[in-house]
């Protein structure tokens, strides 16, 4: 049954999204270019709501069950409310925060979505206590984010989002987690049908109204599969996410490095360097799709290796990251401690 609904809302998806896309026209929901865009002509966007009504027809003909399925379905709701008001008048910063922090207070508090504690891999636990609401607002928060500050390039963020949506849903299969299953492959088969209109040349964005709903669904379903385990599985969907996680991060340190505010726009984010390189708009789009492919194999191996092979993986990863990171400047191009060390390193190894 759930192979006949991917299909149906795959198919749905695709059909949809030229209406949605003429609808954006005219209400106006449309992105100009400028200098931190990469396109060059007047784009509608509104897509995700494409993706939203292709998701929910899956659900209504899936029906999966779960504590968690209403408050998920409105905090979805709010977040695409949020998205689909954005794309038309430009929101200012608090007020789309105040959609995010509602939308994830709705599965905290009534659908108990919470990290309450996690086990340590040589024996104790650690509980949260009263923090584990605000850490759970703050994940859930920090990654619809995340996503959204990776939809830069045609067809980027619903690709990293359906390559996130694999791997949790392939996760969720070996721990026996079928809601979750449901839900991510229900949401991947949308996606993919909306990715045929987005992928370059796109002919529609997805908007704000795709990236928050996008981002928020895959943080709750990352802690759904994932919640009150080892501090080891508590990595795994930080893992799956390490394309929109790390690009967050560094645009973080690149902001502080510069003395510049966290919420200030720049072009330096991961498609932006990778640009800049010399690559075409589509091979950077591919080769990020790869980096998150490669994530999300890194998770699985992860989540099956051993204490000391999961620290092992997980160090190897950051080391990567990093050289990554300052090989192509997203730090800033100055700003390239690790490589700079091991240059020192090697010079003076020679000499000796």
């Amino acid at each position: 049954m759930i192979y006949v609904t991917m299909f149906i809302s795959f198919i749905t998806s695709i059909l949809i999204t030229p209406l949605v896309k003429r609808i954006a026209i005219k209400i106006g929901a449309t992105d100009k270019p400028n200098h931190r865009k990469v396109h060059q002509k007047i784009m509608p966007r509104l897509g995700g709501l494409a993706i939203y009504i292709s998701f929910i027809i899956g659900l209504l003909i899936l029906q999966p069950n779960s504590d968690t399925h209403w408050p998920l379905i409105l905090g979805s709701l709010i977040i695409i409310l949020t998205g689909i008001f954005d794309d038309m008048f430009e929101l200012s910063a608090k007020v789309k925060l105040a959609g995010q922090l509602a939308a994830a207070v709705v599965v905290v508090v009534w659908g108990d979505v919470l990290v309450s504690f996690i086990n340590l891999p040589f024996g104790g636990v650690i509980e949260f206590g009263y923090l584990s609401i605000p850490l759970t607002i703050l994940w859930i928060v920090g990654i619809t984010n995340a996503i959204n500050l990776i939809d830069g390039l045609d067809g980027l963020a619903a690709g990293v989002s359906s390559i996130a949506l694999i791997t949790i849903a392939f996760m969720a299969l070996i721990m026996g987690n079928y809601y979750v299953v449901a839900i991510a492959s229900i949401l991947l088969a949308s996606t993919l049908g909306f990715l045929f209109y987005n992928f370059h040349p796109a002919k529609i964005f997805m908007g704000d109204t795709g990236a928050l709903f996008l981002g928020y669904i895959i943080a709750v379903l990352s802690l759904l599969g994932f919640k009150n385990v080892t501090v080891i599985s508590l990595i795994v969907p930080v893992i799956i996410l390490g394309v929109p996680i790390s690009d967050t991060f560094f645009a973080i340190i690149r902001r502080v490095l510069n003395k510049k505010p966290l919420s200030a726009p720049d072009k330096s984010h991961l498609h932006h360097c990778l640009l800049r390189l010399g690559y075409s708009h589509r091979q950077t789009v591919i080769l990020i799709y790869a980096l998150a492919a490669f994530f999300g194999l890194t998770a699985v191996i992860f989540s099956q290796a051993k204490v000391w092979g999961s620290l092992l993986v997980i160090t190897g990863l950051l080391v990567l990251i990093e050289v990554l990171a300052e090989s192509i400047g997203l730090m800033g191009k100055n700003h390239r401690p690790l490589l700079k060390f091991i240059r020192r390193y090697s010079t003076a190894k020679d000499r000796s």
